[in-house]
C-alpha cells in the first residue's frame, strides 16, 4: 500500500510522491517564542512527529526545518511589557521549548532557524517582489504585497480573490479570512518596537511575520519542495501569504502536499486563559503525569479529528482529574505489563512449545499485526487504527502466554515486532523493562503452579502461593492480562 496524505491544498488524499526519492524535505511551522507552548501546540508538534517517524519508518530520509519566530507582534509586545530585550526575553522561551521537545520524545529537526538571524534573506526576498512589481510601499513606509497580482491567492484557504476590495491593506500578522487584503512583508518601524528594528532599503523597519518562514524554508530546503506542516489555525492567513510571496518570487510551486492538525479542545471548549482552562506541558508534569503519558494522549487520535482533553474541575472549576490523562496512563501501563509478561517467557527455559515451531499461531499474529500497523500509518497516518491492531494482538497474544503455548522465541519474536512499532510511537521503554531484575527460576516455578491453581478455580492454593511468594520479596498482581510478578522495594 502506497503512503497518502490528505492535501489542504487539493482537499483530497493523493498518493505520496517525493520530489527526490528516497529523500524528503518537510517544513514545520514551530513556536513564537513570548511564552512557554500550550498543549494545543504540543498536539501539532507531535502530530508533525508521527509524520517524520512514519516516514522514516517507511524508507524516507528526512530533512526538517522548524522555524522560531522570535520577532513578530507578540514578542515585541511581551518583551516590552516585561521591560527585558527581546534576544534575552525570547532566549527563555526557546531554552523552555528545546526541552518540552524532549520532555514529550520529539525527534529534533535538522535546523531550527530563528527570525532575527534570517533578516538579510527576508530582506531579500521583499526586494525581489518590489521589483518584479507584487508589491508596493504604503503610505505608512511598509511594504504590502499585492494579492490582487497573484492570480492563484486563495487557493489554499478557498478565498475568491475578486470578492476582496481592493487596495486594502492590512499590518498586523493575524487576521481573519473576511479581512483579505494586501499584507505587510516589511512593517516601517514605530515606536511601540522600541529598539527592535533593522536597516533595509526602505528604512528601518521589521519584517512580517508570513515572510520570515518563506524566506527561511527557502534558505534550508529550496525553493521547492516536498511537505509544509502546521496547524489549521495556520491556513489563513499565515499559510495563504506564504504560497503567494513564495510563488509570486520564483515562478514555481513552493510545496506539493500542506498538511494540517486539527485543534485541541478542553472538556469541548476553545482553550483560553480567561477561561481557565489553559494548560502548559508543565501544568501537567506538575499534576504528576509523565512526558510518555501526555505523548501517547497527543497521538492516539487522528490528526485531522479535534482532540477533545478531558478533565474532572473541583469546585473553583481548577481540574481534580485528568481523565484523558489517567486514560492514558491506563493504556500505557498494560502495554508494559504485556512487556513483562514477554520478558518473563522469554527468561523461561526454552521448553518444546505445544505447537510445532511453524504452525504456531504467533507467526500469523506478528505477520497480520506488522501488515495492518504499517497500512493504518500509510493511510493518511491513521495512528488510531495502527493503535487498534497493536491492542488486537495484545489480547490474542496474552491468550497464548495463559494457556502458556509461548516458548522464548516467540516472545522474543513479538518484542522485536513491539521494537519495531515503537520506532514510531515511542512510548515502550523496552530497553528499562529488559533490565528490571529477571525472575529467579524458583520465582517463575510459583508463579507457573499458581496460574495452574487459578485455571484449576483452586484459590485457596493461589493465595498459599501468593503469601509464599511475598515472603521471598516478590509481589504478585492480578491484571485482565494475567499475574504480573514485581520485587517489593
Amino acid at each position: 500500500m502506497p503512503l497518502k496524505f490528505y492535501n489542504t491544498l487539493t482537499r483530497s488524499i493523493e498518493e505520496f510522491k517525493p520530489i527526490d526519492p528516497p529523500n524528503v524535505r518537510m517544513y514545520t511551522c514551530g513556536p513564537t517564542v513570548y511564552n512557554y507552548a500550550h498543549i494545543g501546540n504540543f498536539r501539532a508538534y507531535a502530530f508533525e512527529d508521527i509524520l517524520r517517524r512514519t516516514l522514516q519508518y517507511c524508507g524516507y530520509n528526512v530533512t526538517q526545518v522548524m522555524n522560531l519566530t522570535d520577532v513578530d507582534d507578540k514578542t515585541i509586545r511581551d518583551s516590552r511589557a516585561a521591560g527585558v530585550p527581546l534576544k534575552q526575553f525570547t532566549r527563555k522561551y526557546k531554552k523552555a521549548f528545546f526541552q518540552d521537545l524532549k520532555t514529550l520524545r520529539i525527534q529534533p529537526a535538522e535546523y531550527y532557524p530563528a527570525a532575527t538571524e534570517h533578516i538579510n534573506e527576508m530582506i531579500e526576498l521583499i526586494q525581489k517582489l518590489f521589483d518584479k512589481g507584487l508589491a508596493y510601499q504604503g503610505d505608512d513606509g511598509s511594504i504590502y504585497f499585492s494579492i490582487r497580482k497573484f492570480s492563484q491567492y486563495g487557493k489554499l484557504a478557498n478565498i475568491k480573490i475578486e470578492e476582496q476590495i481592493a487596495g486594502v491593506r492590512i499590518q498586523t500578522d493575524e487576521y481573519d479570512k473576511e479581512q483579505a487584503a494586501d499584507f505587510a512583508l516589511w512593517k516601517s518601524w514605530d515606536e511601540n518596537d522600541g529598539d527592535v528594528c533593522w536597516p533595509s532599503p526602505w528604512g528601518k523597519g521589521r519584517p512580517g511575520w508570513h515572510i520570515e518562514c518563506s524566506a527561511m524554508s527557502m534558505k534550508y530546503l529550496g525553493p521547492h519542495f516536498d511537505i509544509h506542516t502546521g496547524g489549521v489555525d495556520n491556513i489563513f492567513p499565515h499559510h495563504e501569504d506564504e504560497i503567494a510571496q513564495s510563488e509570486a518570487a520564483t515562478g514555481q510551486t513552493f510545496v506539493n502536499y500542506w498538511l494540517h492538525c486539527e485543534h485541541l479542545m478542553v472538556n469541548n471548549h476553545k482553550m483560553s486563559k480567561s477561561a481557565g482552562n489553559f494548560f502548559t506541558l508543565r501544568d501537567l508534569l506538575q499534576a504528576g503525569y509523565t512526558g510518555k503519558e501526555i505523548r501517547w494522549l497527543l497521538i492516539s487520535s487522528h490528526y485531522r479529528q479535534k482532540l477533545n482533553f478531558t478533565y474532572t474541575p473541583g469546585p473553583d472549576n481548577k481540574p481534580v482529574r485528568f481523565d484523558g490523562l489517567e486514560n492514558a496512563r491506563s493504556t500505557l501501563n498494560r502495554l508494559q505489563e504485556f512487556a513483562r509478561r514477554l520478558y518473563q517467557v522469554l527468561n523461561q527455559p526454552n521448553n518444546t512449545s505445544p505447537c510445532d515451531d511453524q504452525q504456531h499461531p504467533i507467526h500469523q499474529i506478528i505477520r497480520e499485526t506488522t501488515q495492518s500497523f504499517r497500512e493504518a500509518l500509510q493511510d493518511d497516518l491513521n495512528t488510531a487504527g495502527a493503535i487498534g491492531s497493536l491492542f488486537e494482538a495484545v489480547r490474542k497474544i496474552n491468550k497464548l502466554i495463559d494457556a502458556q503455548e509461548m516458548a522464548p522465541i516467540h516472545a522474543q519474536a513479538t518484542l522485536n515486532m513491539l521494537a519495531d512499532f515503537d520506532r514510531v510511537l515511542d512510548v515502550m521503554d523496552l530497553d528499562e523493562l529488559r533490565k528490571e531484575k529477571r525472575l529467579p527460576s524458583q520465582i517463575r516455578e510459583l508463579l507457573d503452579q499458581r496460574a495452574a491453581a487459578r485455571k484449576n478455580k483452586d484459590y485457596a492454593t493461589a493465595d498459599q502461593i501468593r503469601n509464599q511468594l511475598m515472603e521471598l520479596g516478590w509481589q504478585v498482581k492480578d491484571t485482565p492480562q494475567g499475574q504480573v510478578a514485581t520485587p517489593i522495594k
